[in-house]
């Protein structure tokens, strides 16, 4: 299921550009916009839920393969062996500004703690 209005489905589509580093069959990893870190790359189911949690809830198995797919960046990026972060904002308030569920990884730098 997608949603027309959402800017990440639109990307799913190929209606909105991105620079896809990664894809699979459920899945989609592109750079992000505005970096804050010098590997920052979104994973992105292609099915639209709004939030990880709404995810987990509809399909347990897509959030494990965006996980698995976050880990394949992070090794095609050279980041693996170093480290490297996973966030998922949800809600206003954790700072998602996409209602579409979405994974980030960083890395390519000493992440420090706490974030934000």
């Amino acid at each position: 299921m997608a949603d027309p209005d959402c800017l990440f489905c639109r990307i799913v589509t190929g209606d909105i550009p991105a620079d896809i580093v990664h894809e699979t069959d459920t899945t989609v990893a592109f750079r992000d916009r505005e970096p804050q870190a010098p590997v920052h790359v979104l994973v992105i189911p292609k099915q639209h839920q709004p939030n990880a949690a709404a995810l987990v809830e509809a399909d347990p198995s897509v959030l494990a393969e965006v996980i698995a797919a976050a880990h394949d960046v992070a090794v095609a990026e050279g980041i693996a062996e170093s480290g490297y972060r996973l966030v998922a904002n949800t809600g206003a308030d954790g700072h998602q500004s996409v209602f579409h569920a979405h994974i980030h990884v960083l890395g390519g730098r000493t992440m420090g703690w706490p974030p934000g």
